[in-house]
C-alpha cells in the first residue's frame, strides 16, 4: 500500500485547506481492484463505496436498462447470504445503503458503525463474488424495473419529455436511451444476460473501493485483501465508441399528453467532463438558474411571468453530455414565446458575458456546495469515487477550487458562444391533450 502522491496530482494546484482531510492510502489488488481508504477518527462511524465502471453508455440495443435492473438484483442474495440477508445483516449491525444508476457508473454505498467493517467487507465481497442470479429473482425484479418505468417515465411529463429529447440530442451514442431503459428491452433482458454482464462489468478490475471514516488502514487493506483477494478478473470490457457525428441545425418534436399547462424542455449538445468548457457551464448554471434571484428566474418567472419554473441541469458524463433547460409555464403561456424570451438571455449571455458580481456570487456558492459535500465520511468517499470515474483521478477532489477560481467572465461568455446556439439545439414541447378518461 502506498499513500497518495502530490506528483501525481492534477496540474492545478491543490486547495491548503484540504489537503490536510485527505491523507489517502492507495492499493490495487493482484485481481485488478483498485482501493483507496482515507482514515478519519473524528466519530466511530465509516463509509464504504463501491464504484462499477459501468452505465447505461455500456448497453447495446437489446439489454437497455440491464445496468438499473442489476442494481436491484445487487441486494437480493449471494452464495454466503441470501435472499434479503444483506439489508437484514447491515442493519442488524446499525447500517443502511443504498445505490444508484447514471449514463457512466453504478455505484453501491454503505454507511456502519466502524466495528462493523469487517462484516460489511463481508457482505460486499460475496455478492461481488458469487450473485446469485436466478429466474424467479430476474422475474421478480424485472417486475418492480416495469413499475418504476411506468411511474418516472411513462406516466410522466418530465421523464416523458427527457426520453424524447435523448433521442433527438443523441443519434448514434448510448446516451440517447434512458437509464432505465426502453420497456421492451427489460421485458427481454435474459438469465444468460445477466450473467454475462455480471461476469464482464461486477468483476473486481472493473471496479473501485473507497473507504472513508474511522479505519487503521493497514489493517483495513487487510481485511479488502482477505475478503475481496480471491475474486477472479473478468474479461477486459468492451470500450465505448463515441460515433455521435456532428449535429448541423435544430431539431424539434412534439409531445401531446393530458396536463395542466404546456412545457418545454430544451437541450444543447454541450462537452465532456474533461473539457475545460466544463467548469465555466458550472459558473453558466448557477448565474442562469441558482435561486430566486438568478437571471432566468428573475426573467422568466417575475419580470415577463412566462412560465412558473425554469431549471437548467447540467451534469458532466464520460462522453459529450446535454445542457438541458425545463420551462414550466402556465396554462395560457404562448411556448414559443417562452422558448423566444429563454434564447434572448442566452443570446445576452453569450454576448456580454456575466458581471463580475455574478461571478463571485457563483463562484461563492460552487466552493461552498463542494466543501460541503466533504463535510462527511459519505461525501468525501462519494466525491472521490465520481471525479476518480469522470476525471481519472480523485485529486480533483483537492484541486476543484482552484480550478473555478481560474474561470473569468470572459470564458463564460465564451462557453455561451460555443455552446448555447441553435445548431446545438434540440426541443421537445409538450402542449396538453384531453384526458383520456
Amino acid at each position: 500500500m502506498r499513500k497518495a502522491s502530490p506528483k501525481s496530482a492534477p496540474a492545478r494546484a491543490a486547495d491548503p485547506s484540504l489537503e490536510s482531510l485527505f491523507d489517502v492510502h492507495e492499493a490495487t489488488l493482484p485481481n485488478g481492484l483498485q482501493v483507496r481508504l482515507l482514515p478519519n477518527h473524528l466519530a466511530p462511524v465509516v463509509s464504504l463505496y463501491t464504484f462499477f465502471n459501468v452505465g447505461s453508455r455500456n448497453e447495446r440495443p437489446g439489454i437497455t436498462g440491464i445496468s438499473h435492473l442489476f442494481e436491484h438484483m445487487m441486494f437480493n442474495g449471494a452464495k454466503k447470504y441470501g435472499p434479503k440477508m444483506f439489508d437484514k445483516t447491515l442493519e442488524a449491525n446499525g447500517g443502511s445503503s443504498n445505490a444508484y444508476t447514471s449514463h457512466d457508473m453504478t455505484v453501491y454505498y454503505d454507511d456502519f458503525a466502524s466495528d462493523a467493517l469487517e462484516t460489511v467487507l463481508d457482505l460486499e465481497s460475496d455478492r461481488m463474488r458469487s450473485l446469485r442470479i436466478s429466474q424467479d429473482m430476474l422475474t421478480s425484479e424485472r417486475e418492480v424495473v416495469k413499475e418504476e418505468r411506468r411511474v418516472r417515465m411513462d406516466n410522466d411529463i418530465g421523464g416523458m419529455m427527457d426520453e424524447e429529447l435523448g433521442t433527438l440530442v443523441y443519434k448514434a451514442h448510448a446516451y440517447r436511451w434512458p437509464v432505465i431503459g426502453w420497456m421492451a428491452d427489460i421485458e427481454a433482458i435474459s438469465r444468460e444476460d445477466c450473467q454475462t454482464y455480471f461476469r464482464t462489468y461486477y468483476a473486481p478490475n472493473n471496479a473501485m473501493l473507497y473507504i472513508a471514516g474511522d479505519i487503521d488502514p493497514k489493517k483495513t487493506l487487510a481485511l479488502v485483501r482477505r475478503y475481496y483477494g480471491d475474486i477472479p478478473r473478468g474479461p477486459a470490457p468492451l470500450p465505448v465508441i463515441n460515433a455521435e457525428p456532428e449535429q448541423r441545425g435544430e431539431r424539434r418534436s412534439t409531445v401531446r399528453h393530458p396536463a395542466q399547462s404546456p412545457a418545454v424542455m430544451i437541450g444543447y449538445r454541450g462537452p465532456s467532463a474533461k473539457d475545460e468548457d466544463t467548469l465555466a457551464l458550472d459558473v453558466a448554471q448557477y448565474v442562469l438558474t441558482k435561486g430566486e434571484g438568478s437571471r432566468l428566474t428573475r426573467s422568466l418567472v417575475y419580470e415577463q411571468k412566462l412560465a412558473v419554473g425554469v431549471g437548467l441541469d447540467w451534469s458532466w458524463r464520460i462522453d459529450p453530455g446535454t445542457i438541458l433547460f425545463f420551462l414550466e409555464l402556465k396554462p395560457d403561456s404562448d411556448p414559443q414565446k417562452a422558448e423566444a424570451a429563454l434564447y434572448a438571455e442566452l443570446e445576452k449571455l453569450a454576448r456580454d458575458g456575466i458581471t463580475e458580481r455574478e461571478l463571485q456570487k457563483a463562484l461563492n456558492n460552487l466552493r461552498s456546495d463542494h466543501l460541503r459535500e466533504l463535510g462527511t465520511n459519505n461525501g468525501r468517499a462519494h466525491a472521490m469515487g465520481n471525479y476518480e470515474a469522470l476525471l481519472g483521478d480523485w485529486r480533483h477532489v483537492l484541486t476543484l477550487p482552484s480550478a473555478y477560481a481560474a474561470i473569468t467572465s470572459e470564458k463564460v461568455k465564451a462557453a455561451a458562444a460555443k455552446y448555447l446556439i441553435p445548431e446545438r439545439r434540440s426541443v421537445v414541447t409538450l402542449l396538453p391533450a384531453p384526458s383520456e378518461a
